[in-house]
């Protein structure tokens, strides 16, 4: 499994983040995107399902990033809104754990990740 994180380091306002996936059959898995800020644990920012229909995103993000999927290039993508300086951290694409109830998905965890890009946020 190979998870290779793309993204523009010090960032606009509005910002996309790409992961490129490898190893695995990737519209099969649910994916997920974490981050961790210096001295704070690793957090879930937002999972998606297999087929894309199922999403959730931490509160502290709802209504300003927007994870999506393109099963067709293996890519996985977080569009990030209205960028605060809070939003600092490296940013992870994950290999996700977790479960479906009828078609809506729950995160649990995650089983792989990538090695991270960095996204700061000027004040």
């Amino acid at each position: 499994v190979q998870l290779q994180e793309s993204g523009p380091g010090l960032v606009k306002p509005s910002q996309t983040l790409s992961c490129a996936a490898s190893g695995f059959t990737f519209s099969s898995y649910a994916m997920s995107w974490y981050r961790q800020a210096p001295g704070s644990e690793r957090e879930l920012v937002a999972s998606i399902s297999s087929a894309g229909g199922s999403t959730n995103y931490a509160n502290s993000v709802k209504g300003r990033f927007t994870i999506s999927r393109d099963n067709a290039k293996n890519t996985l993508y977080l569009q990030m809104n209205s960028l605060k300086p809070e939003d600092t951290a490296l940013y992870y694409c994950a290999k996700d754990i977790g479960y479906y109830s009828g078609t809506y998905y729950s995160s649990i965890g995650y089983d792989y990740w990538g090695q991270g890009t960095q996204v700061t946020v000027s004040s």
